[in-house]
């Protein structure tokens, strides 16, 4: 499980396109810190856990299992599967 979280925050921020470091700073711990967790080696802390999801805007649960049951985030997913002609028919519906 540590890997596959240390995966999911690696991957995180990669597509963020931010350094280990910068990162890191943002969350409040160190680079050599934050490599641990993505190399599947230590956990983030329940209180450092909150600051990344409140920094990247994800839900705890999508960190720890992958899974997001953020209902604003599940709700723009649904919306992905609708055309813009589809989405303009709903809206002046």
């Amino acid at each position: 499980m540590k890997q596959q979280i240390g995966k999911r925050i690696q991957k995180l921020r990669e597509d963020m396109n931010i350094t280990k470091e910068a990162f890191a700073k943002e969350i409040g711990i160190s680079g050599q810190y934050l490599g641990l967790i993505e190399h599947g080696k230590n956990y983030l802390s329940i209180e450092k856990l909150k600051v990344l999801c409140e920094y990247t805007n994800l839900s705890a649960d999508y960190i720890l299992f992958g899974k997001d049951s953020n209902a604003i985030n599940d709700a723009k997913e649904m919306l992905t599967e609708f055309s813009e002609e589809e989405l303009i028919k709903m809206l002046n519906y």
